[in-house]
């Protein structure tokens, strides 16, 4: 289906005030002066310079090879046909009005392309110094230009480049700017030389101006339609500053053409269909007389008959995009026609499924869309290369500067870690947040000594290196370095002894020796100790050096007090032994290193050596006395055993007595004793009050008796018993049965029983006592032979 151009709509309703009300009266001729400018070599551009190959090229070389993209491209010279120039001059002519220009040395916005003048195009640049403009062309007048303009005067010089081509895309377009010597005096207001773009298809149809101000409704670009408020010389013209904004300025060494003013560079667009021929017309001309020339210069390459690559908002993509994180890119090919086929490549291999106009590239690598509609067998080719890299990991963080006299600045390469731990990520570190988002060279140098304040927020873009970068905040803060310091309670000590702790300088504090973060604490200490404390800011400083404080535990106060043991009526001394300045206080109130007591009881002592004390207590308790174990008694000789205990833990030495304590022997053997008589047995430990008692009875019994009246060893007389206590006595036969019982009242057997003779044969005898001091119960028993004579 044929489809006609979309045009840009020109405001003819308004063309009495847009157009060139010039004045017909013939203009003196514009001569230029020379200056220090001018006069340079390569302060003005370069037009058709022999250095310059394209210098020589004809107008077909000059579209295809340097206006038209890709002009290299085998595919385009049979979409470009028919070009032609007027005045029709070769490229030998240095009086053609047409050629090449390159910028040189200069900082015009265009690198190259083709200049059209209505005066000999080489005198635009350093070809020409100090002369004169406005050559007569006698190319005369041009009806498409004049309906294009509609010009209120007649139109001189008329200069034309045209040319058929047939688009592979949906939009033609190309850069251009436009140049003037009507940029002069008060000109601006009235004069302003003729200049259009004009295109439409071959097959006929009207022209559209392709020329026209980007402010919508404001007409064609013009002299009159572009410029300031004031002239050259700096005098307000009356006459506004019409869309001023794409004025560029007049003359000088900054607009590097011998022409009085400029535009800034502008972009004619048109929307065409692909595979349709088109016909193009750049044409200008002089306006009124031939004084005062124009040009307009067309960028190299610019001018698209293709396909191009779009982003989602329609913006036209370059060559190269970098893309971070293999985010998607959405790709969009200019042309979207159901009569088109499409087909994307990646890295030259075609892509399954991928044809229609929009891609999602996923990926890095060179991405490329043919288009090709009906009967042309060279397609509509783009192409877009995306670079690919990873963002680095970043947080935002912050640094804390703890000062001192030395230190007073950050380092800010201390942050990094925290900030990102991505292996080789750059920092730039930036003071102002517009300078970080357009990541430009105004960071931080210096980034070991930066001098920030306290709250100051940095902004940091962290890269690979590359195009990728991630920005965040660093906090910096500051305070000053505390310095620790701590005291004990006590700095000697016993061991065991506590210790208080407590620490200045911080707000909170870490302890070597303890957990916790307080400024107290306590220990209890067995050994020589140090102990070690930083003190923390309230930002989190920690002090450079700890505060120590060293424990000294002396000697542990021993002493050799210890329990004793005495019999009543003894003395012991306790000692609380000696040592390196021991002072005493005994529970007595005696203040020396010993003390006599005599009672039992439970004695203290307190030790001081002016850095501890300590208290020892003994008990002073009774002592076991001897006592008889056993007693012997024959032939008038009395030994005595006794059971001796040691006294604190000592093996003692016994000593004995009969006589109640009167006289003493070391022997337990006493000899010459009476029989039947009570002795006072004592036996004690030697120097000591502990004695152990025994009263004992030599009872001596005669083994016979012979009851026959010679008074000798009539009766068996127990008279003696009757003293003692629980005296009981009795005489048995041989068969256990008892003959003859004694008592107090009757201690006295003689033989018989029941005043009957017994006869003569063994009895038995047993008896028991109790000894009224000791009140030990005695038993005796054994046999006594009785002789009766009848």
């Amino acid at each position: 289906m044929k489809r006609y151009l979309l045009l840009f709509s020109l405001c003819l309703a308004s063309s009495s005030s847009l157009f060139y009300s010039q004045n017909t009266t013939p203009r003196k001729l514009q001569k230029e002066k020379a200056s220090a400018a001018t006069m340079k070599a390569g302060a003005f551009i370069d037009v058709n310079a022999a250095s310059y190959a394209p210098s020589a090229f004809d107008p077909l070389q000059l579209v295809k090879d340097v206006l038209i993209s890709s002009g290299t491209n085998s595919c385009v010279t049979p979409n470009v046909s028919n070009v032609q120039v007027s005045p029709n001059l070769p490229a030998t002519s240095a009086n053609r009005s047409w050629g090449y220009f390159h910028r040189g040395t200069t900082a015009f916005p265009f690198k190259d392309g083709i200049v059209l003048a209505t005066g000999y195009v080489n005198k635009a640049g350093n070809n020409y110094i100090g002369t004169t403009l406005g050559d007569a062309l006698q190319s005369g007048t041009d009806p498409d230009l004049v309906a294009a303009t509609n010009p209120s005067t007649n139109i001189n010089d008329a200069v034309i480049l045209e040319f058929d081509f047939v688009p592979t895309s949906s939009q033609v377009k190309f850069n251009y700017l436009f140049a003037s010597e009507e940029y002069t005096g008060f000109f601006p207001c009235s004069f302003s030389d003729a200049f259009a773009l004009l295109l439409k298809p071959t097959s006929g149809g009207p022209y559209v101006n392709m020329a026209i101000v980007p402010t919508p409704g404001t007409g064609p670009v013009s002299v009159t339609n572009i410029h300031p408020q004031n002239s050259d010389s700096g005098t307000n013209m009356g006459c506004g500053a019409p869309n001023v904004a794409f004025f560029s300025g007049y003359n000088s060494a900054n607009i590097e053409t011998n022409f009085n003013g400029r535009t800034v560079p502008l972009t004619a667009t048109a929307t065409v269909t692909p595979g349709q021929s088109y016909h193009f017309k750049m044409v200008l001309g002089d306006a009124s007389d031939t004084s005062y020339d124009s040009a307009v210069f067309l960028e190299g390459g610019s001018f698209n008959i293709g396909v191009e690559l779009l982003d989602p908002s329609g913006g036209t993509l370059p060559e190269e995009i970098n893309v971070c994180d293999n985010v998607p890119q959405v790709i969009t090919a200019s042309v979207s026609d159901p009569i088109m086929t499409y087909q994307w490549f990646f890295n030259g291999v075609a892509i399954p499924g991928a044809t229609t106009p929009t891609i999602t590239a996923t990926q890095p690598g060179n991405y490329e869309i043919q288009v090709s509609f009906p009967g042309n067998p060279c397609p509509g080719k783009a192409n877009i290369k995306i670079n690919g890299g990873t963002t680095p990991s970043a947080v935002d963080a912050s640094l804390l500067l703890c000062t001192t006299p030395d230190v007073t600045w950050f380092d800010l390469s201390t942050a990094m870690p925290s900030i990102s731990t991505t292996p080789g990520a750059v920092f730039h570190f930036y003071v102002n947040q517009a300078d970080a988002i357009a990541q430009n060279n105004n960071y931080i140098q210096d980034v070991l000594h930066y001098n920030g304040t306290d709250g100051q927020i940095l902004y940091v873009v962290v890269s690979n290196g590359g195009f990728c970068s991630k920005t965040v905040k660093l906090t910096l803060s500051k305070e000053a370095t505390p310095v620790a310091s701590v005291v004990a309670s006590k700095i000697k000590i016993c061991p065991g002894d506590t210790v208080d702790f407590t620490a200045t300088g911080g707000v909170t504090y870490e302890w070597a020796n303890f957990p916790g973060s307080g400024n107290t604490q306590s220990a209890t200490i067995f050994n020589t100790t140090t102990f070690t404390v930083y003190a923390i800011g309230a930002k989190g400083c920690k002090s450079l050096q700890p505060a120590k404080i060293t424990v000294e535990v002396v000697p542990e106060l021993t002493s050799p007090l210890a329990d004793v043991e005495m019999c009543q009526g003894d003395r012991v001394t306790l000692d609380a032994g000696a040592g390196p300045n021991y002072t005493y206080l005994w529970s007595t109130g005696a203040i020396t290193q010993t003390i006599n007591v005599d009672q039992w009881g439970v004695y203290t002592v307190k030790i001081k050596n002016g850095f501890c004390e300590r208290t020892f207590t003994a008990h002073v308790l009774g002592a076991a006395s001897p006592y008889v174990s056993n007693v012997d008694y024959s032939n008038n000789t009395l030994t005595i055993t006794a059971e001796v205990p040691m006294i604190n833990n000592i093996p003692q030495t016994a000593e004995y007595s009969i006589d109640g304590g009167i006289s003493w022997q070391q022997s337990n053997v006493f000899a010459g004793l009476q029989n039947n008589t009570t002795y006072q047995i004592q036996v004690r430990s030697v120097g000591t009050h502990c004695v152990g008692a025994l009263e004992f009875f030599t009872l001596h019994i005669s083994n016979i008796i012979t009851p026959n009246q010679d008074g000798i060893n009539d009766v068996l007389d127990l008279t003696a018993f009757g003293k003692f206590n629980n005296f009981t006595g009795s005489i048995y036969d041989r068969y256990g049965t008892e003959m003859f019982r004694f008592s107090k009242e009757n201690p006295i057997w003689n033989g018989t029983v029941g005043g009957k003779k017994l006869p003569t044969a063994t009895y038995w005898y047993k008896f028991n006592f109790l000894y009224p001091k000791s009140k030990i119960n005695m038993s005796q028993s054994g046999w006594i032979m009785l002789k009766n004579r009848e």
